[in-house]
């Protein structure tokens, strides 16, 4: 690995550049400020940084900026365009001014092919690239407990350790793309989840059961998961405060069954997320597309008749 940092990443030493700073952004930078990193970051909405610069993030004034002052630059974003445009096809881009031998970690839950193209792109400058998408929501994200998956240069996936282990547990699961291959996978798991939750709290209310008490039944037994530990009682308490976005459940589920689309002869039929993709599009178009995932059961209540 032509890393210009053979000795172990350090607050001391290792410059940090942060850009994305939603709910999952911003509480992942901040456990990197509070190990002592020195962050530069970047906002297209400044107000909301005022956060991390309390904490002594330094607010610059556009990506390029970011790459310039940095080692390793962070993105956490909301949509593929976006990355596109931050990393790649902005005049202000991070790869139009990425130092040599640095490293772009993209948290986005984005395309696979996207993700290759910026390693490709990245490689062409002597630069590294890490599409690394996370699950764990926004407690994970405070308490670092995120599930991060790491792909890309095992090498350079090994040698960021340092600063995955403040936020989370990295896994190397392969080559540039399969991270968001991951992701996209872990999605449907939790869409399907996270639709049989709502149901069986649906059916449990109308069957005259206790929500709690059927919830606390159940949980230690074959149907407990950890979308039921982190939203069972969020359903419940009526609290759809989002960890993450149901319209980038759509965003992330959507890419799923385009990829199965483009890879013809290997078309892989997945009828349980087409049917999460709709109920989840079913929230955005009740006007609950920034609510997080566990209103899924809204339109469960909907279909119902319960308004």
């Amino acid at each position: 690995m032509n890393s210009p940092y053979p000795t172990p990443i350090t607050p001391s030493q290792t410059r940090i550049g942060w850009i994305g700073t939603g709910v999952m952004g911003a509480a992942m930078a901040s456990r990197l400020l509070s190990a002592g990193y020195v962050l530069n970051i970047y906002a297209r909405t400044p107000s909301k940084t005022l956060s991390l610069q309390s904490q002594g993030a330094h607010l610059v004034d556009s990506p390029s900026e970011v790459a310039k002052a940095s080692d390793v630059v962070f993105t956490m974003l909301g949509h593929p365009s976006d990355v596109r445009q931050i990393v790649l096809e902005n005049p202000d881009s991070i790869l139009s001014s990425l130092n040599p031998g640095s490293v772009i970690i993209d948290h986005t839950s984005s395309h696979p092919n996207l993700a290759k193209q910026i390693f490709d792109a990245a490689r062409e400058k002597n630069c590294w690239s890490v599409d690394a998408p996370v699950s764990g929501g926004d407690i994970g994200a405070r308490e670092g407990k995120l599930a991060i998956l790491a792909a890309g240069d095992e090498g350079v996936v090994k040698w960021l350790s340092p600063l995955f282990n403040l936020m989370g547990k990295p896994t190397y699961v392969g080559v540039a793309g399969c991270g968001q291959s991951c992701k996209i996978a872990n999605q449907i798991t939790v869409g399907g989840s996270l639709l049989g939750l709502s149901e069986g709290l649906v059916f449990a209310e109308a069957a005259g059961l206790e929500k709690r008490r059927w919830l606390e039944a159940v949980r230690g037994g074959a149907a407990g998961s950890i979308a039921m530990d982190l939203f069972g009682e969020r359903m419940i308490g009526r609290d759809f405060r989002p960890g993450g976005f149901a319209e980038y459940m759509v965003k992330d589920l959507g890419m799923g069954l385009d990829v199965v689309e483009e890879e013809g002869d290997k078309v892989v039929v997945l009828p349980g997320a087409a049917l999460s993709k709709q109920l989840f599009s079913g929230m955005v178009a009740n006007g609950d597309g920034k609510l997080g995932t566990q209103g899924l059961i809204t339109v469960v209540e909907r279909i119902n008749g319960k308004s």
